[in-house]
């Protein structure tokens, strides 16, 4: 059975007639307040209502009507009615979300500083040394190295030698640390008078430290020349007093006083799309024929006229000389061919070249360190991609085919970055990028021949990472491979 329940309509009735009384009342008394609110603000707070003056009343009109009680006055109160408040609300709005993106961003500094204190789940690193450069100090029968997968300069014997179950040759000494600013060192020249060495860095400090023959450990250099941002190579004219370095991101070689330091000028730049020069590395100068030969990978790109005159060098990094980049054209790069230029040693702003050396026939291939020998005639190149040491007359011009080349598995040469020419004793040296080696060979070598030495910084046959300025890294997904472009 369902129950209907029914309202009885004379309750029905009771109760509309009260609630009808009570909105109706509670209406009037909400008019009349905002009334007295505005009248109040209107006047100002100096018109009060009198404190003394006797409630009105009035009774109950019939049928049920609202009707006014009584008015009181609002308590005295120092100061506006109203508070005042700014009428844009954009400024309060925007004042709170800064409020906000701070306390998110302390939140996330925290975070962030956490994450960094985070151990790697693993590492890809070179625990050897890397030769990038190799220099000999004939007066002491000594030979320097730079290391640039570990930050060192490292001091051996001439005539050290790893043997083949060794793992590796200890040096004499070693120059690293913090304070010794290097990093990234690429060109290397020891100074024949008073055995000085020269470093150059490539990538982050932007200096050239000189250290004294004797430097050991963690030692200021005794001397830094503030350079631009990108150099490679290194060229000294003892004769002149001058030192050239070559500079990668803009295209051109800088001459400086030899005992140039810190913030010096260069006497002059040779820097301009007639120059030649594109992506260059290695140089070699040859006092005898007035002339000094540059490597190039050959990426180029056009810069605005007039930026090339050694007054017109700014700061790349702070305090550092440079062609400045943001003066480069856009859209102008381009590849080219990798080459040999020959300029004249006294060669300034946009001069070409006397001759270049490039084409099919050269097989250059990410040409690096260079050497040249006036008296046979000879140029030495390291053919990094190659695998080889290319061996061309010093007056070669044009698309010519090296007169001789040393390279092969007997050889040892992979990845040859560095060379140096040892006159006195008849050898070539050969730094090894890319399996912890330099090796030793009879200037006249060809082909594939075993070195007449060897120093290793790893064991043998250890293959070296080649990790050398890494930019980025990425994934291969599909291939699980990670790419790291150096």
């Amino acid at each position: 059975m369902k129950w209907i329940r029914q309202a009885d309509p004379r309750r029905k009735n009771s109760l509309g007639w009260k609630n009808r009384f009570r909105l109706t009342l509670a209406g009037t008394l909400a008019g009349f307040v905002t009334l007295l609110a505005g009248w109040v603000v209107l006047t100002g707070p100096g018109m009060r209502l009198d404190q003394s003056a006797a409630p009105l009343t009035t009774g109950l009109r019939d049928g049920g009507q609202a009707r006014l009680v009584s008015i009181e006055p609002l308590p005295v109160e120092e100061g506006a009615v109203c508070e005042w408040v700014p009428a844009g609300a954009r400024e309060t709005l925007s004042a709170a979300l800064r409020q906000e993106q701070t306390s998110r961003q302390a939140s996330g500094t925290a975070s962030s500083a956490n994450q960094a204190r985070r151990a790697p789940l693993r590492v890809i690193r070179d625990p050897y040394a890397s030769y990038s450069s190799v220099a000999v100090d004939l007066a002491r029968n000594e030979v320097v190295m730079t290391d640039e997968n570990l930050f060192q300069v490292l001091v051996y014997d001439r005539l050290a030698n790893t043997p083949p179950t060794a793992s590796m040759t200890e040096p004499k000494r070693v120059i690293a640390g913090k304070q010794t600013k290097i990093e990234f060192q690429c060109g290397l020249y020891i100074d024949p008078q008073s055995g000085d060495i020269y470093a150059v860095n490539n990538d982050t400090v932007d200096t050239l430290v000189i250290f004294s023959r004797n430097a050991k450990g963690d030692v200021p250099p005794d001397r830094e020349l503030y350079t631009p941002h990108g150099t490679f190579g290194i060229g000294v004219d003892e004769q002149r007093q001058e030192l050239f370095l070559t500079v990668q991101h803009t295209n051109s070689v800088v001459v400086y006083p030899k005992m140039a330091q810190k913030h010096d000028p260069p006497l002059r730049v040779v820097h301009g799309l007639r120059t030649g020069l594109a992506d260059p590395h290695g140089i070699a100068l040859d006092t005898k024929n007035n002339v000094f030969f540059v490597t190039n990978h050959g990426s180029q790109k056009e810069f605005v006229a007039g930026k090339a005159d050694a007054q017109e060098v700014t700061t790349g990094l702070p305090d550092r000389p440079s062609v400045p980049s943001r003066d480069s054209v856009p859209g102008s790069g381009r590849s080219l061919p990798p080459s040999i230029t020959v300029h004249a040693l006294g060669a300034s702003g946009d001069a070409p070249p006397v001759r270049v050396i490039t084409g099919p026939k050269t097989l250059l291939d990410w040409p690096s360190g260079l050497v040249v020998d006036p008296e046979r005639d000879e140029l030495y190149v390291a053919n990094d991609s190659g695998d080889a040491v290319l061996v061309f007359r010093a007056s070669a011009s044009g698309d010519v085919a090296p007169i001789r080349i040393l390279r092969g598995t007997r050889s040892g040469i992979k990845n040859p970055t560095g060379l140096f020419l040892d006159t006195k004793n008849g050898e070539l040296w050969v730094s090894n990028f890319g399996n912890h080696t330099v090796t030793v060979y009879k200037a006249t070598a060809s082909g594939d021949i075993p070195p007449l030495r060897t120093i290793r910084s790893g064991p043998l046959g250890k293959p070296a990472l080649m990790i050398g300025n890494p930019g980025s890294v990425a994934y291969d997904s599909k291939r699980e491979e990670i790419l790291v472009p150096n």
